[in-house]
């Protein structure tokens, strides 16, 4: 192990021994943790791998103790967003109503069903009470700093009191994408179609989703963009939301530009576009699909049927979107990063071209007209699964020399140069272990170089990994992002 990784390591036994715990909790000193080998195999575990000779790339070990215990017996469930703000500080967007029934047995009996028995606000049976010691489920917003301890939390179902349908406040039925800006809002997003609500108590009945949620850090309602109710897709709606703001449909994430305070939304799991509005007022500026495609044609898109038939003819230029548009990044050069993950690609636009967002037709994917930059393919050949490039991050060296684009098909984080889009090594495989994903959906870093991640389907989970060593990412790697490894 090299001289920085044992540093870290050494950093960690320290939080290990030294955290704040439970009065009776053993407390095992340096010497006896160092013994056993734990952390040589967490690194081994958790690291980056397949990196060619050619590379240099940060390193990595996940921070198995991270984050700390959460209070009042709560539980999180799927992570439907992740976000490390400026000052460092981790916001997450968990889905309460994902857990089970054992998951929250700790629940109560609120209400009685359609058949008059009693059950819990999540719609399990409850007749005789709590089913055991273990958990609640927690607000859906969570705030925690970078040691891992919870500062703040708020709304969704388990706190409905920060959204009321009296000030023009709808919680989604799927909690889906958070952004933290330069002026301290918290935007949130929601991406179900809502078509056969449970019955819980917590079930929503406004329709699909199709709104940002606009609040201070403190979950105070703002604004809302769009609305609930969405019919779609209509890929080219501007103005058919709230206050003549732009209607959503399942939207996915959300950023904010700080030099411009203009928004893009990744819009999403119904339609197929990047719409951009006015963070300070929700209205709509413009919006754009594929290669810059404006407008866009959803019947012909919805006529394409999934990727595999593309990939099978040798169509490897598709022309749009393919559900979901999950994920859009902007980096400090101002260029503008777009998961289509129906389509296993990344596309990057460039946010200061004038024609980005307006009316321009660009079906052949001609780099340089309607703000289109580039492309790259990731995993190509996932098939059946739920699509390739789910998120994206930069790292925070000067030049944000690396992409980390993560992967729920193949479960794995890739580390791309930046500039040149080749795969330099990934980071964590298939599985349930430290270090590990299931259902990889987000990925965010904090100004250290810290990685943060989270998890849905049955995953459930935020993961901290500690930066060691370089800060980007040089040298030259393979141009084929994905596959499996020689």
């Amino acid at each position: 192990m090299n001289l920085k990784l044992l540093a870290i390591c050494g950093a960690l036994l320290v939080v290990l021994v030294t955290a704040p715990s439970d009065a009776q909790t053993p407390k095992p000193d340096n010497k006896a943790l160092a013994a056993t080998g734990i952390l040589e195999r967490l690194a081994e575990r958790s690291g980056v791998y397949g990196v060619p000779p050619t590379a240099k790339v940060p390193g990595f070990i996940a921070d198995a103790g991270w984050p700390q215990k959460l209070p009042n017996n709560w539980i999180i469930g799927q992570v439907g967003g992740l976000y490390v703000a400026p000052d460092d500080h981790i916001w997450i967007y968990q889905r309460p109503r994902t857990l089970t029934n054992d998951e929250a047995a700790l629940t109560s009996a609120t209400h009685k069903s359609k058949d008059g028995k009693p059950v819990d606000v999540l719609g399990f049976p409850r007749p005789y009470g709590a089913l055991g010691d273990c958990c609640l489920p927690a607000p859906s917003v969570m705030e925690f700093d970078s040691n891992g301890k919870l500062l703040r939390s708020w709304g969704g179902p388990a706190d409905p009191d920060k959204c009321k349908t009296a000030e023009g406040c709808v919680w989604p039925a799927t909690e889906h994408g958070i952004f933290v800006d330069h002026n301290g809002f918290v935007y949130l997003g929601g991406n179900s179609a809502n078509g056969n609500p449970n019955g819980s108590a917590w079930a929503s009945n406004n329709g699909a989703d199709g709104m940002i949620l606009k609040f201070t850090k403190d979950g105070k309602f703002v604004m809302m963009i769009g609305g609930p109710g969405a019919k779609g897709p209509d890929s080219n709606n501007k103005d058919g939301g709230r206050n003549g703001t732009p209607l959503f449909y399942l939207p996915a994430d959300v950023t904010v530009d700080p030099t411009t305070n203009r928004m893009y939304v990744s819009d999403g799991y119904g339609n197929r576009r990047v719409v951009i509005v006015d963070a300070a007022t929700g209205k709509y500026i413009g919006h754009f699909g594929a290669y810059g495609n404006n407008p866009i044609d959803d019947k012909a898109a919805a006529a394409a049927g999934d990727w595999m038939r593309d990939f099978t003819k040798g169509n490897m230029k598709p022309a749009f979107f393919r559900n979901p548009v999950h994920c859009v990044k902007i980096s400090k050069d101002g260029l503008i990063y777009v998961c289509d993950r129906g389509n296993n690609r990344v596309q990057v636009f460039n946010g200061r071209d004038p024609n980005l967002g307006k009316e321009c037709v660009n079906p052949a994917g001609e780099a340089g007209k309607c703000g289109f930059v580039k492309e790259q393919f990731v995993a190509v050949k996932t098939n059946g699964l739920p699509g390739s490039a789910v998120s994206m991050n930069f790292s925070t060296d000067a030049r944000q020399s690396c992409l980390y684009v993560g992967d729920n098909s193949n479960m794995t984080m890739y580390v791309l140069k930046r500039d040149t889009l080749e795969e330099l090594g990934r980071l964590g495989r298939s599985g349930r272990e430290t270090g590990e994903f299931h259902w990889l959906h987000q990925v965010s870093l904090d100004s250290h170089g810290n990685m943060y991640t989270a998890e849905v389907d049955t995953g459930k989970r935020i993961q901290k990994f500690i930066r060691f060593g370089e800060e980007g990412c040089s040298g030259t790697g393979r141009t084929t992002v994905g596959g499996v490894l020689p």
